[in-house]
């Protein structure tokens, strides 16, 4: 049986993850003002993917007889310095998740609570390929610079990535 504590911290999670659907759905908002179409496309996949891993959430609280909590999601900043930037902030909240995760590892393994232990390793994996793609993709914006032309086509890279939702039952 899954610990009050153990529950009380998943839900926390899942509003962390919501924020961060609201945070990449601002910034695709932000892209979408700036014509820039192909990187208003990668947030919005970025926060159907965060709402997903909610729901992920979700569904396992309901799977372990849990009350599932939902708080209050605080608003994302809706200006942003450029495109650099953003990129930036994609990445220091990728690691504040990472962050987050950790901590409900740690809280599982204190607890001795295997099975949730074993359901956040998904989560690790995760947030490594979430790092990744922020890092990658501020990589190029930096070797690119103000390059107009380099922009444009990062956009039309950026504007092929298609949404691919996870399988979610209630098992999770």
């Amino acid at each position: 049986m899954i610990s009050e504590r153990m529950v009380e911290a998943i839900n926390k999670q899942i509003n962390e993850e919501l924020y961060s659907s609201y945070l990449y759905l601002s910034m695709a908002a932000y892209f979408e003002d700036l014509g820039l179409k192909g990187f208003a496309n990668w947030m919005i996949v970025q926060s159907q993917e965060e709402k997903d891993h909610a729901m992920k959430f979700y569904y396992y609280l309901a799977s372990q007889g849990a009350k599932i909590k939902l708080y209050e999601i605080k608003e994302p900043p809706s200006e942003f310095e450029g495109i650099k930037s953003v990129f930036k902030q994609v990445l220091k909240h990728e690691q504040h998740i990472t962050k987050k995760i950790n901590e409900l590892v740690d809280i599982a393994e204190e607890l001795k609570d295997r099975a949730t232990f074993n359901f956040l390793q998904w989560y690790i994996d995760e947030q490594v390929e979430e790092e990744e793609n922020a890092m990658e993709i501020l990589n190029k914006l930096e070797f690119i610079g103000d390059n107009k032309n380099a922009i444009f086509m990062l956009d039309r890279e950026l504007g092929q990535r298609q949404y691919i939702p996870l399988v979610q039952d209630k098992e999770g």
